[in-house]
């Protein structure tokens, strides 16, 4: 037998050798290391692709280069219309930085509005809005948009945001007195609805210091009250006749006057109003253009308010005249009947005009009213509303 087979190995073979057949126990080794880095990836891996309420994106990269048409929406990327891309790695680093500073934990801020609230913000409510303007020969006219929404809705003021027995105080007759105009706006607390004649002056002018100052707007309309002509309510009154024969030209006069209001409120028409045949295509109109109708309580034999559920209009009907009696007593006493009334009713309307006597006692009325627990309230807060918007 060859010799050089029956040598013992070298030292350098032995080495050689144990590296190329490890031991059962270095392979176990192996393995469990491979293992924890696996289970140590695991979590990050879970965290990203696995969050409720996001889509993973199955290539970044390709997300990245604007491939799948992104889109700003709400200041959330989405891609193809469906998953959404964020900054994973920025988010866990914002979560470490908060757990390492022992910061409160802070909850997002988000804002909730009503869906059926497209009232104006306060900033712009002094500007009409287009949706809501009919161009026509008589100036620009009320009427509804094409999604629906009504001058009503969109020009109204904020509802009231305690309980109690509420009372909704209508101030009429500005633009006729300059100084009484702008005390009424500058005195009167802004939940108070002010009802501007339509022969008044400088009524744009008005309405957008009105609107500014926060208060909801009605429009006096002349209409035909007994003994006309002798007793005439000024320019483009809307009579009977007018009415019986569908001609609607007095009254969208007067409409076109001022915009960025949410009804009409009658100026005398003790005849008219008592017409049924007459105020029903008066009312009615008022309806298809998304306003409402406040009757002021002058006549007894006003059949508005039965015609409102049938014509569709938001109607209010005041329960007293304030100031018919230029007296601040009687005024004052006018207005704690009032308040007995919403107690009772649980609401009242009351109207009165834009005398410097009756704003200043009604100013004076509305902070003692309000601690004794009465809520004032803008005119809308208590109309009935067929469409109960």
């Amino acid at each position: 037998m060859d010799s050089t087979f029956s040598q013992p190995l070298k030292p350098r073979d032995r080495s050689t050798r144990r590296t190329l057949k490890p031991t059962r126990g270095d392979a176990a080794v192996a393995v469990a290391a491979t293992v924890l880095v696996v289970l140590s990836l695991y979590p990050a891996w879970f965290d990203r692709a696995h969050r409720p309420g996001v889509e993973p994106i199955a290539d970044l990269e390709t997300a990245g280069r604007g491939d799948l048409d992104p889109v700003a929406t709400n200041g959330i990327t989405t891609l193809g219309g469906a998953a959404k891309k964020i900054d994973i790695d920025a988010a866990l680093a914002d979560r470490a930085r908060q757990a390492a500073s022992d910061a409160p934990y802070r909850p997002a801020s988000v804002t909730v509005m009503e869906i059926d609230d497209v009232r104006q913000a306060s900033l712009v409510a002094h500007m009409p809005e287009s949706g809501l303007i009919e161009q026509s020969d008589f100036g620009p006219l009320p009427v509804r948009s094409a999604d629906g929404r009504r001058p009503f809705d969109v020009y109204r003021a904020a509802g009231p945001t305690r309980m109690g027995p509420r009372v909704a105080i209508v101030v009429g007759g500005l633009g006729i007195s300059q100084s009484g105009t702008q005390s009424a706006i500058q005195t009167l607390p802004s939940e108070i609805t002010l009802a501007f004649a339509a022969n008044g002056n400088s009524l744009d002018r008005w309405m957008q210091e009105a609107r500014r100052s926060g208060h909801e707007l009605l429009l006096q309309a002349p209409m035909e009250p007994v003994g006309y002509p002798n007793v005439d309510p000024g320019e483009n009154t809307v009579t009977v006749d007018q009415m019986m024969a569908q001609d609607h030209s007095s009254l969208h006069a007067t409409l076109g006057q001022m915009t960025n209001y949410i009804g009409v409120m009658n100026y005398l028409g003790g005849k008219i109003t008592a017409d049924a045949a007459a105020m029903q295509p008066l009312m009615s109109e008022l309806t298809q253009r998304g306003l409402m109708y406040l009757d002021d309580g002058s006549s007894m034999r006003s059949v508005a308010p039965s015609l409102a559920q049938m014509t569709g209009t938001p109607l209010g009907a005041a329960d007293l005249v304030l100031d018919d009696v230029q007296d601040a007593g009687e005024i004052g006493r006018r207005l704690d009947q009032l308040e007995q009334i919403a107690r009772s009713k649980g609401s009242a309307i009351g109207v009165a005009s834009a005398f410097e006597t009756t704003t200043k006692v009604i100013g004076g009325w509305v902070r003692q009213a309000e601690q004794r627990g009465i809520t004032l309230v803008p005119v809308s807060a208590v109309v009935t509303d067929p469409e109960q918007r």
